[in-house]
């Protein structure tokens, strides 16, 4: 048994054995309560397979009880009661279980166990679904492309934030096989308008590193696109800025046998990282994406206005396209088309809708850009020849965060 949980350990922990059938281990150096739960599921994992002893196959049941240091108690003693407690408190729930002293810790770690395991059940019980939020040309008005954006309904926990399943399939790797599923999924809805009849469109769909760096991603997009015989220059991958920084090396390349292909590629969230666009141009970038924090205090935070005047020239000088995220005024809206930004996307225009009320929309949008997003010619020239756009301090919070991955 020793040997087998020195195999679920870190160079660093500690491992003793106190008496009969318990252990105590201690794990230095943690970073974050969800490494000590990811330990404890791995010793559960490790146990739940059987002991060979003489011929026989022995099996046993695991169970885990856990205090912080110094968040529960500052002394030995104390640790080694309040996990002792923890313990009996997992073997009371049925054992094969992992408890943490403090309450509040152990609701998270519960919750978080209940979203891996949901996560893993998700795709084959058709849970998952994206919704789409348009992207507007803001000088004509005409949706020029959507967003897509996944959403989860947990038959018992209901609609889980994105926010906290995504960062859950990344560690545990479901984001591979969820990220395949969102690439076809939006390239077939998207063909499926195009054949509808409605003007064409480009899909935009994020990307996390996982999936860029797998060996077979390249032939994986090429395969999706024939699968569903949607052209490749309508496929926008969106990138975060802190991706492009953490693996330049590893992806470039990757990236520029996608763009010869014909697909495009956008830097989400630009602003809010610490790369600039002399770095940006080595990638094959087509499209830089104002983050939603610079947008929202343009009516009273002068500092935000230059960011964004600035960030809007500098890209068109590289030859890129600029889209602003988090519109939700129609102040902001005109001056981001002053300034000669390409598109916009945000509350203003539309929340992100399922394929259904989306396709709704499309069939709308002549009617409803009328009141949100045609300019008079006049207007927009005495905007141009203003030197400081004229903004209101009114703002609108958007019902719901949305959040990517």
């Amino acid at each position: 048994m020793a040997e087998r949980l020195k195999t679920c350990l870190r160079p660093g922990d500690t491992i003793a054995r106190i008496g009969g059938d318990e252990f105590t281990i201690v794990l230095a150096n943690v970073a974050h309560v969800d490494d000590v739960a990811r330990v404890a599921r791995k010793i559960l994992e490790s146990f739940a397979r059987p002991f060979g002893v003489n011929g026989h196959e022995l099996f046993t049941t695991t169970s885990i009880g856990i205090t912080l240091y110094p968040f529960d108690v500052h002394d030995a003693e104390g640790l080694l009661k309040n996990a002792d407690a923890a313990m009996y408190h997992a073997k009371e729930l049925g054992r094969n279980t992992l408890q943490f002293f403090t309450a509040e810790l152990n609701q998270r770690a519960e919750r978080r166990l209940a979203l891996e395991t949901g996560l893993r059940q998700a795709l084959e019980k058709n849970q998952l679904a994206l919704h789409y939020q348009p992207q507007v040309d803001v000088d004509s008005g005409r949706i020029t492309g959507m967003e897509a954006l996944l959403r989860w309904t947990h038959p018992e926990l209901g609609s889980v934030s994105p926010v906290e399943f995504i960062p859950v399939a990344e560690e545990t790797g479901l984001i591979l096989p969820i990220g395949e599923w969102v690439l076809r999924e939006a390239c077939r809805q998207t063909k499926a308008w195009h054949e509808t009849g409605f003007p064409p469109m480009q899909i935009a769909v994020n990307l996390s590193g996982k999936q860029l760096l797998q060996k077979n991603f390249t032939d994986q997009v090429r395969g999706i696109l024939q699968e569903t015989n949607l052209a490749a220059q309508y496929l926008d991958l969106e990138l975060t800025e802190s991706l492009l920084m953490a693996d330049a090396e590893g992806i470039i390349d990757i990236m520029h046998v996608l763009h010869d292909m014909g697909i495009s590629f956008s830097v989400d969230d630009f602003g809010t990282g610490y790369s600039s666009l002399a770095y940006l141009k080595r990638f094959p970038i087509d499209i830089l994406k104002i983050d939603r924090s610079f947008v929202r205090d343009l009516a009273t935070d002068p500092n935000d206005v230059a960011i964004v005047k600035t960030i809007i020239a500098m890209a068109h000088t590289l030859g890129m396209k600029v889209v602003a995220e988090g519109v939700e005024t129609r102040d902001q809206l005109e001056f981001l088309r002053g300034q000669g930004c390409d598109g916009s996307q945000g509350y203003y225009c539309s929340m992100p809708l399922s394929a259904e009320e989306f396709s709704e929309l499309l069939t709308d949008w002549h009617q409803i850009r009328r009141g949100k997003c045609d300019f008079k010619p006049s207007a927009t020239k005495k905007r141009k020849a203003r030197q400081t756009p004229r903004l209101t301090a009114r703002t609108t919070r958007s019902p719901a965060r949305r959040i990517k991955k």
